[in-house]
């Protein structure tokens, strides 16, 4: 009785956590839809001052290329503008950023193609190594995916020149390929969701928001005043935000500069990128949340930064939730326990999806026919991403992995690796599957959430298998049979 007690107390726990979650997210979409019409344009550039534009690259071959161009392409005077392409490659990237670089060079743009010879600190290492041998004012950062517009340096130093007071300018994000497939079509929504209604909704209100580590125009005294780039976590762009503005120093935001990037077009990809994105940012939690509670802030502004902070907490609450339902419904404490609040918040998240397709698509009623993908996607990242929370909070700092990027190419670039992801998700989708049997007998209206869950989970782990093997094919055609496995297996 003792322990069926516990586990109950840790179901509801969960339950007013989610709950908690998506009251967060109705603030800010009210917060939006009061606030998002007092942008105002800033008044053009009138003075140019130095400006360093940051490279941070490893192991980019496919992209690095383009990502050089473009950064050689912007719209600023030449003497006022250097270019550091930050690369701490091990294969062929160094050979190509070289050669690039070069090709700049002589044609009259400064370039420089700095190499560490380490990769200490991963892209915090990077750029403050960069920031260490300039005496610019101000600091772009760029990752590799990205395809900066030739304007963005005159459009986001407004806003910095005018306003001395505010450490950052971050731009919104476009996307490349956003039609690739179902997978980028779900990205689309979900960073649209963030970059339209959260960061508006944040920047106009006075909360605190977040740099989120490209597309973005750093003043370098705020990242001096902050401390510098830190890399005792994997998101050190979070990490730097909260500190600057810890110090008192002010956030910006242009949602009318965007700054194209390329969507992860694999499953793997993508499961990567959030794990990192999960570890990085619950470390971030770890040692600011208590500054943050100690500040001279608002209630408010403390408590939307605590949630900011806490917002991958929900994927062990959602996987908590999983493994309970069924014990609960068959020891009938379900049955007696009312959540119906919860089932009523869930269908916050999918509005505020829906504002961002509205507010920047004329076919968006088309676009967020990919919400369905969305959802399964959210719910199939659960397991994977409880297991980076949890690494977050207990264990160091990790490794930085990087997303690969393949500006369109079908090549494989990385080489596959050995995992059992797919054999916990098929475990946790016969789970859920069992699961949803269990509640179509005692407890029906629990059985469409645990259906959700089955699919999510069985889509996972058949998606993980079909990506590995075609990963293993195309690296038997480089390394022949015996290699691959030796690859696969390291």
């Amino acid at each position: 009785m003792v322990i069926l007690t516990l586990l109950t107390v840790v179901y509801l726990v969960c339950v007013v956590t989610l709950s908690l979650y998506a009251i967060a997210t109705l603030v800010l979409i009210v917060l939006y839809l009061l606030r998002r019409r007092r942008i105002t344009p800033t008044a053009p550039l009138t003075e140019f001052p130095k400006v360093v534009v940051q490279l941070p690259i490893y192991n980019e071959r496919m992209v690095v290329a383009r990502l050089i161009d473009a950064a050689a392409a912007l719209d600023y005077p030449a003497d006022r503008l250097t270019i550091q392409v930050l690369d701490d490659s091990t294969d062929d990237t160094t050979w190509i950023a070289a050669a690039k670089a070069a090709e700049w060079s002589a044609r009259g743009v400064n370039i420089q193609h700095i190499r560490r010879g380490s990769r200490d600190g991963f892209k915090a290492g990077a750029l403050a190594h960069g920031l260490s041998i300039t005496d610019a004012e101000y600091a772009a950062v760029f990752d590799a995916d990205f395809v900066m517009p030739p304007d963005f340096l005159r459009q986001m130093l407004a806003v910095l020149v005018d306003q001395p007071t505010i450490a950052c300018v971050q731009a919104r994000w476009g996307h490349l390929n956003p039609f690739d497939n179902p997978l980028t079509q779900m990205q689309t929504l979900a960073l649209d969701g963030h970059f339209v209604v959260e960061q508006i909704a944040r920047a106009e209100s006075g909360l605190m928001m977040n740099f989120n580590g490209s597309g973005g125009l750093w003043r370098i005294s705020a990242i001096a005043d902050a401390g510098g780039w830190r890399d005792t976590t994997l998101t050190e762009d979070l990490d730097l935000s909260y500190r600057a503005q810890l110090r008192g120093w002010r956030f910006a935001y242009r949602p009318d500069v965007v700054v194209p990037a390329e969507l992860p077009a694999t499953l793997t990809a993508y499961r990567h990128q959030q794990a990192r994105w999960a570890r990085g940012g619950t470390q971030v939690l770890r040692y600011l949340l208590v500054p943050v509670w100690r500040s001279q802030r608002s209630l408010g502004i403390k408590l939307m930064a605590t949630a900011h902070l806490c917002q991958y907490i929900v994927h062990p609450m959602m996987i908590a939730l999983v493994i309970l339902t069924p014990i609960l419904t068959l020891t009938h404490v379900l049955q007696d326990v009312s959540v119906g609040a919860l089932g009523l918040l869930s269908l916050v998240p999918p509005l505020l999806f829906v504002l961002s397709q509205a507010a920047l698509y004329p076919d968006w009623k088309r676009r967020i026919l990919a919400l369905p993908v969305l959802l399964v996607m959210g719910m199939g990242l659960s397991r994977g991403n409880t297991r980076a929370v949890l690494n977050g909070l207990f264990g160091g700092r990790g490794t930085f992995n990087r997303t690969p990027k393949t500006a369109g190419s079908r090549a494989q670039i990385d080489a596959p690796h050995f995992s059992l992801d797919w054999l916990w998700e098929t475990a946790f989708a016969a789970y859920s599957i069992g699961a949803m049997g269990v509640a179509i007998f005692l407890l029906p209206s629990l059985a469409p959430y645990m259906a959700l869950y089955g699919i999510a989970f069985s889509v996972f782990a058949l998606v993980s298998v079909r990506e590995s093997w075609l990963a293993y094919r195309a690296s038997s055609r480089d390394y022949g049979m015996i290699g691959s496995l030796k690859r696969l297996l390291k």
